[in-house]
């Protein structure tokens, strides 16, 4: 027995380290081509470091139906992987670890990828998969070690020169009409975090059919190496850069319902990209609408330590502050912050007393979805007898007000679970119900070709969100897209100034007519592998012990979407999700929700006050039954 393996089984023995962590410490060194993994291990055995051990080896980071995400940097660094240091003050080497992101589970997962995409497209040619990464830690190696996988194992690849957000790699592999693609990005997540998230060729993020065998081929590789094809078979490497970002920007300027609102448009915008990819699309487009665009100079720097925030999450206040703070000095109406890869948007925007206020998701998509439906119908592209053809598309989890919007208009609307993989799955379906013989190439149509087409023969989707600040108005992308938010929202913010009014007087408008909702978004946290399991635990609690009253609330129902066959509003049966919903009696209700992605247990709270009362009173009779609803569930959490 070895020194190491002696150590291992001691602590073992004595309850310091997981017998799983044991036996994947084992596993990884036997399966690693990596020469820093053997010393980390024996810097933390040495150090007695089981917590640090565990955390990194409880299991085997899986290849789900996003992909992989997890830590690249560990809470302990040990000597052997800092080395010599990478750029903006990282450690040279990855985290060690089958729990963590490394060369060693990215060396799977697209291996895994390729074996599928060459299933799926046959001998008859080389399947071609396009990758993209944002500015976090080991983004950019993460990426060109793929590529190089890719062309080593017979594969084309496509690479893009440098950071580019999440929603251009799902268009650049429907523009390049490639196999596959992948984005090296850990979205909002902490500076220690990097993922690895996989889409197929319509441009969405994988699903069944394909998920599952996907899934299947990474998971049952173990090992980092393999065998490199011939010469002669390898596949190219090309690198996308200014011709494909223009290409995309000419798609998104078709989002613009009335461009001619923005014709000499002199508003002063604060935008900030949290030191990600949002300002390389943005800040240029804008400009190139006349908008007046300030950026904040400490934000400006793609830095994956994220440095001026303690989240880059649009969704959080605190990101904003320093993009606020200039929009105050400046006299600019509108802040917006777009996360790391750019698929989230968040805003802040002056009310009437010229006091800056951030809205929330749901606000910001309801505007968008009330605007962009009015607008299509003053512009006669839905009319009464069309209307029925004409879909919004929101998660479960997102505000009932569109609901309420679409009722309004007459337009349909349908519920996905949470994900925008799923929102993508509607758009592929409205794609797939054209004739053939219609569509053709559907990829080389304009905006308003496929809109006519599906007017006709599908659903015309009109737009699509969800609470956590991600939005969509074209299908020409199968991701959420914060680029393509910020035009959109610019051209609301357009349309308010022509009206005289500011947006939350917008906003107060639509509450008046479709009625108040409002939404709180809380969470609770807890971190490595006794978190992870304690999670587990409170999720299945709700769905084998579920309330009967809550908050002095009867329980109208219970939709258990991870047990019961659930259908959408189009007929389709939903997937399995962990996911709860309670329904109370008087109108409230929440949602429970294992993040798939952070360590954390998500709730949902819903709230609403019909149309026709004080809208003051309103707000603060929803506002305040929402904290009590909080308190009860915050209170019962701790009792399960």
């Amino acid at each position: 027995m070895s020194a190491l393996e002696s150590s291992l089984s001691s602590a073992v023995a004595s309850g310091n380290l997981l017998a799983a962590a044991k036996f994947n410490i084992e596993s990884l060194l036997a399966g690693t081509t990596s020469e820093v993994a053997a010393h980390v291990i024996d810097e933390l055995v040495a150090s007695g470091s089981w917590d640090e051990l565990n955390d990194r080896f409880f299991k085997t980071l899986a290849f789900g139906t996003g992909g992989l995400r997890g830590r690249t940097i560990g809470r302990i660094i040990t000597k052997a992987e800092q080395g010599n240091g990478g750029t903006n003050g990282r450690p040279e080497h990855p985290c060690v670890g089958t729990a963590t992101m490394n060369f060693y589970n990215l060396s799977r997962a697209v291996r895994g990828l390729i074996t599928y995409a060459k299933q799926f497209v046959g001998d008859s040619r080389k399947p071609a998969l396009v990758f993209a990464h944002d500015t976090r830690h080991f983004s950019r190696d993460f990426a060109e070690f793929c590529a190089k996988v890719c062309s080593e194992l017979g594969c084309d690849a496509y690479l893009f020169d440098g950071p580019r957000s999440t929603p251009q790699l799902s268009f650049a592999i429907r523009e390049l009409r490639a196999d596959a693609g992948v984005v090296l990005t850990a979205s909002h997540n902490p500076p220690h975090d990097n993922g690895f998230k996989a889409y197929f060729n319509d441009g969405a993020q994988i699903v069944d059919p394909h998920a599952t065998d996907i899934v299947n081929e990474v998971n049952a590789i173990l090992s980092e190496t393999y065998e490199i094809v011939p010469t002669e078979r390898r596949g190219t490497i090309t690198l996308l850069g200014e011709e494909m970002d223009a290409r995309y920007v000419e798609r998104l300027k078709t989002l613009l319902l009335r461009p001619a609102l923005l014709d000499g448009a002199s508003t002063k915008v604060v935008f900030t990209n949290l030191h990600g990819t949002g300002g390389h699309i943005n800040v240029p487009m804008l400009r190139g609408f006349g908008f007046d665009v300030l950026t904040v100079p400490e934000q400006d720097m793609q830095d994956g330590r994220f440095p001026t925030v303690e989240s880059p999450n649009p969704e959080n206040a605190p990101a904003l502050k320093m993009a606020i703070d200039l929009a105050e000095q400046s006299g600019a109406e509108i802040v917006i912050g777009t996360d790391p890869d750019a698929d989230r948007m968040g805003v802040a925007v002056r009310d009437s007393s010229g006091k800056m206020v951030l809205l929330t998701g749901n606000q910001i998509g309801s505007l968008m979805a009330w605007y962009r439906l009015k607008t299509c119908f003053d512009l006669g592209w839905l009319t009464h007898a069309n209307r029925s053809r004409a879909v919004l598309i929101k998660t479960f989890v997102t505000t009932e007000l569109q609901h309420a919007i679409a009722d309004g208009f007459g337009v349909g609307i349908v519920d996905t679970l949470t994900g925008f993989k799923y929102i993508a799955g509607k758009l592929r379906k409205y794609e797939e119900a054209i004739p053939a013989d219609k569509k053709g190439d559907y990829r080389a149509l304009t905006e308003e070709q496929t809109r006519l087409l599906r007017l006709e023969y599908s659903r015309f989707f009109v737009f699509g969100g969800e609470e956590s600040y991600g939005y969509l108005g074209s299908d020409s992308v199968r991701d959420k897209d914060a680029n393509g938010a910020t035009l959109m929202f610019a051209e609301v913010a357009a349309y308010a100034k022509s009206v005289g009014k500011t947006i939350p007087e917008l906003l107060d408008d639509v509450y008046r007519e479709f009625g108040y909702y409002l939404e709180v978004g809380k969470s609770l946290v807890m971190e490595g592998a006794d978190g992870a399991a304690k999670i587990q635990a409170l999720a299945s609690s709700y769905a084998e012990n579920p309330p009967t009253a809550v908050d002095g609330s009867a329980v109208l129902r219970v939709r258990d979407f991870a047990k019961q066959d659930l259908y959408d509003q189009e007929g389709d049966l939903l997937p399995k999700e962990k996911m709860l919903f309670v329904d109370l009696e008087d109108g409230r209700s929440f949602a429970v929700r294992p993040s798939g992605t952070e360590p954390k247990i998500k709730f949902y709270l819903f709230g609403k006050a019909a149309a026709g009362g004080d809208l003051t009173d309103s707000k603060n009779c929803v506002r305040g039954s929402l904290e009590s609803l909080w308190a009860w569930i915050e209170a019962d959490a701790k009792k399960r």
